[in-house]
């Protein structure tokens, strides 16, 4: 595979000094054959990072900054969009503006609950914060809420950075990441919410990603996970034989060179699901040999088959609901743990129904 092959022209590149030695007294221009074999495969193998150079200033998007401080806002140079914008610049090290380091530590979750959130969508973090996402303590269990961002894009970044600033300095929960933050770069934000729950929550026994737009049942959550396993571990709503879509204006459009196969694997589906911190780990060691598309549930997906591990499905199909009927009534979903909503004001009125009722 693509890994394997990478890896056989690194090997070639060690033994050049070598080559070059056998080379020289039978011809002078073998050496630089073997050079120009080695850059070539290099850009064969790595096309987001060597031939980008050559796309159009119209065409560049700010997907990895590498020189923002860690603490301080700034303006940042763009880098070039890869090839094919179907493939994700995955893997890749990305590094952390805003971080909380230590939050795990201190506070020994049982449960990390991560939402990925737009940077201006400063309405949804609030309603959070004071609804689904305000219970710490849980059935004796330990909840702690994070918001995972990349940087802001447009003409006002530099304005909305400073305010991602004084956020973080005033609430301790935002992860922002050196990523432009775009639908495309969803898969981009999942593994690093993977790989920063491994660096700085290992302890935590679960973690679900949730997004912005959604509503959480966390008591009818905790329950669920106490009867969990603790290994191999990840549910929310299942999909099975998904199939590629192929309409060029689809916005979940894959071309078939990047995706050949006529269905999915199986996967969850990316509005909510939670998972064991050991399986996270696995899906980053994956995600190493797994090229990456830019439909991030489907991207894990494709992790878990290269894994041979399926998704555990829920015990029931209730738990888990796209739509819920409104007006929303706990006898009708007495367990349920997750929902979308249709807006920031629909998750509070959830909320105090959830509240008013004793949803749990």
């Amino acid at each position: 595979n693509r890994y394997k092959l990478f890896r056989w022209r690194m090997k070639i590149q060690d033994h050049i000094p070598e080559m070059k030695a056998a080379c020289k007294p039978k011809c002078s221009f073998c050496f630089p054959i073997i050079l120009i074999f080695s850059f070539s495969s290099l850009y064969y193998f790595c096309p987001n990072d060597i031939s980008a150079h050559r796309i159009s200033g119209e065409q560049r998007i700010m997907q990895n900054p590498r020189s923002l401080a860690t603490t301080k806002a700034a303006s940042v140079a763009p880098v070039f969009k890869p090839l094919d914008p179907y493939i994700v610049a995955y893997p890749h090290i990305y590094h952390f503006i805003l971080n909380e380091p230590y939050k795990c530590r201190k506070e020994r979750p049982f449960l990390a609950l991560i939402v990925p959130v737009a940077p201006k969508d400063r309405v949804h973090r609030e309603v959070i914060r004071k609804t689904w996402g305000s219970e710490r303590v849980v059935l004796g269990k330990n909840v702690t809420l994070f918001f995972l961002l990349g940087l802001p894009s447009g003409e006002d970044r530099e304005n909305m950075q400073q305010n991602l600033l004084l956020e973080s300095a005033e609430h301790h929960d935002l992860l922002q990441s050196d990523f432009v933050d775009s639908y495309n770069n969803l898969t981009i934000k999942t593994m690093v919410m993977l790989e920063w729950l491994n660096a700085h929550c290992p302890k935590a026994t679960f973690a679900m990603k949730i997004d912005s737009d959604a509503f959480l049942n966390v008591p009818n959550l905790v329950k669920l996970l106490l009867e969990a396993p603790h290994k191999n571990y990840i549910t929310g709503l299942v999909v099975n034989n998904s199939p590629v879509v192929r309409n060029t204006n689809s916005k979940w459009y894959v071309p078939e060179e990047v995706f050949p196969e006529p269905n999915y694997p199986t996967y969850v589906l990316g509005l909510g699901y939670v998972l064991s911190l050991d399986f996270s780990r696995k899906l980053v060691e994956a995600a190493q040999h797994v090229r990456a598309v830019y439909i991030e549930d489907v991207y894990l997906g494709m992790c878990m088959k290269h894994l041979g591990i399926l998704p555990t499905y829920p015990p029931s199909w209730s738990r888990f609901d796209v739509y819920v009927k409104q007006p929303y009534n706990c006898s009708h979903y007495p367990k349920l743990v997750l929902s979308m909503t249709s807006s920031p004001s629909h998750q509070e009125n959830f909320w105090m129904i959830v509240q008013r009722q004793q949803c749990t």
